[in-house]
């Protein structure tokens, strides 16, 4: 008998389209003649007891199996965008911003044709790179019933310290700080103030916690319900389109902005910026009074400087409650 050896291969499309298949390696052939012997992989007789067209059949040494009927990708949730075939490639105009996006072609002025349509493009261009800092909020009293008693701990009140210091420490000239609504947020973001003095603060709900977007591969401890997905989904999509994007055409200079937020928030703004599957929010843990920068260049690149760094912590300080 033959010696074999099995594979399986799964692979799933961003764009809601599902691959699956599987090669099975396959030893020494017996010889042919007997009536038990194997088609050969490739032949039609191969392509008809596996259902793989013959042309698509896998090179001698090679089985490719049918896929199995039960194999598919959860479908994504209608507010992520996912463009069919775009696959792996990066979406130059993710965050709708691209300047031959904003150009009404059609208003075109057909006596000076190109040279037009550059002057506009270039009015359209961003000139200015954003960073965005984006600050885990302390810990704090995780017995609260209720958002306003869950106010920092005296170790979470230490964390907002040294993360403000930090900050400061970093000599940049910051232009604002945006903030959660949700009380352990607001309480970070008034003790890492002192450390940027005239820096104004604006709060905003649509940073505040909850399920961006059920993970993959899921997890036993946390299964909100899928009505908390939707209604919270939606609103921190909301929070990346209104707060993640390249700089405004009309910017002149470099941006340093700090958001001060929650874990789930920042990771799924992580995946989104940097077009990762959104689903895979959930792989990474974020400290308590971490920072995150991510930079956004004027032609819409997006790059991760630092994720969840406390490096400028003690280690007795750290937490990710």
């Amino acid at each position: 008998m033959s010696f074999r050896r099995a594979l399986a291969l799964a692979a799933c499309g961003l764009a809601g389209g599902s691959v699956l298949f599987s090669a099975v390696a396959v030893g020494k052939q017996p010889a042919r003649g007997g009536g038990d012997a194997e088609p050969r992989p490739g032949s039609a007789a191969a392509a008809a007891a596996t259902g793989v067209p013959a042309a698509a059949a896998a090179p001698p040494g090679l089985l490719l199996l049918p896929p199995p009927a039960t194999a598919s990708c959860p479908p994504a949730p209608g507010w992520i965008e996912r463009p069919a075939g775009t696959g792996g490639f990066w979406d130059s105009n993710w965050d709708r911003r691209e300047p031959l996006a904003l150009i009404n072609l059609k208003k075109k002025n057909e006596e000076t044709g190109e040279e037009e349509l550059a002057s506009r493009l270039d009015h359209c261009k961003a000139k200015a790179t954003r960073h965005i800092f984006l600050i885990r909020h302390s810990q704090y009293n995780l017995d609260g019933r209720a958002d306003k008693d869950r106010t920092l701990t005296p170790l979470g009140r230490e964390q907002a310290e040294l993360t403000g210091h930090r900050l400061a420490s970093l000599g940049l000239k910051f232009d604002q700080i945006i903030h959660s609504s949700m009380t352990r947020a607001t309480e970070t973001t008034e003790i890492i103030s002192k450390y940027l003095p005239g820096v104004k603060k604006i709060s905003t709900d649509l940073l505040r916690e909850g399920a961006p977007i059920e993970p993959d591969p899921p997890v036993s401890h946390w299964k909100p319900e899928a009505v908390q997905y939707y209604e919270d989904g939606a609103r921190i999509e909301a929070a990346f389109r209104n707060f993640i994007h390249r700089a405004d055409a009309k910017q002149e200079e470099d941006s340093y902005e700090i958001f001060v937020c929650h874990a789930n928030v920042i990771r799924y703004i992580v995946c989104r910026a940097l077009q990762f599957p959104p689903e895979g929010w959930l792989r990474m843990s974020l400290n308590n009074g971490s920072i995150t920068h991510l930079v956004i260049r004027p032609n819409g690149r997006v790059a991760l400087r630092t994720l969840g760094d406390t490096g400028f912590m003690p280690p007795d300080k750290i937490t990710r409650t």
